[in-house]
């Protein structure tokens, strides 16, 4: 099992490499093992081309168990996230262009505007501004993290998560898709939100698909406070 996550973890790194959602040594990706043991990727290595037998093992408390290197220096934000969400068990932080280009023109993602969305992750929040590789990102993702399964760091990059891998990877897909297509709607022109009715019958369907948002035992997320919807006003 721990064999087949680490070529899973590697696949997901080489992805985003090629993808453009990561550069050079950027990015880190790790897994929950059996005992609260943790996989992740190392520091200071191209993800691009990071093997198998290069990822770290720690245990729960963040200490190194096996593998050459330092873990990487985003380790205590995926502890934090283990720590705060025990359904989660894959944690990839990326750093996609255009959801982080939103952040720095101090524009949000976190409308209702793409139907997808709101079915798939109910909203995607940016958490206030840490600097990176000080580990002050755990401390800002507190205010979402049980809610929402993808979040925007402010300048930094994007956290998703998952209850596999391959899930938290999808949901990255899907911020920067979303991304990119309200990046566009601004080109062209005003962008409109879903009428709250509809907003409200979408979270109905997500519901009924049996589709969970965050790490709520309903899956039922909070408002995102957009100001659109009278409740959020």
């Amino acid at each position: 099992m721990e064999n087949q996550l680490r070529r899973e973890i590697v696949e997901v790194c080489h992805r985003m490499y090629r993808r453009g959602w990561i550069c050079a040594t950027e990015g880190n990706v790790s897994v929950r093992l059996s005992g609260g043991r943790i996989l992740i990727t190392p520091s200071g290595v191209c993800k691009g081309e990071v093997s198998a037998a290069e990822l770290i093992c720690l245990d729960a408390s963040g200490e190194k168990i096996s593998g050459w290197g330092e873990p990487s220096s985003e380790t205590n934000l995926h502890l934090e996230v283990y720590r705060l969400r025990e359904d989660v068990r894959a944690v990839i932080h990326a750093h996609p262009p255009t959801a982080i280009a939103f952040t720095i023109a101090g524009r949000s993602l976190a409308g209702c505007v793409i139907p997808e969305i709101v079915m798939t992750m109910g909203s995607i929040p940016t958490a206030s501004y840490s600097t990176p590789g000080t580990g002050e990102a755990a401390l800002v993702i507190g205010e979402h993290i049980q809610d929402f399964d993808a979040i925007l760091l402010d300048r930094h990059g994007s956290l998703t998560v998952g209850s596999t891998l391959q899930q938290a990877y999808f949901h990255l897909e899907r911020l920067e898709h979303a991304a990119k297509i309200t990046l566009m709607a601004h080109q062209l022109g005003r962008v409109q939100t879903l009428p709250p009715a509809e907003v409200e019958k979408i979270r109905h369907l997500r519901e009924r698909f049996g589709i969970r948002v965050g790490g709520s035992s309903s899956g039922v997320v909070g408002c995102n406070g957009c100001g659109i919807c009278p409740e959020s006003s």
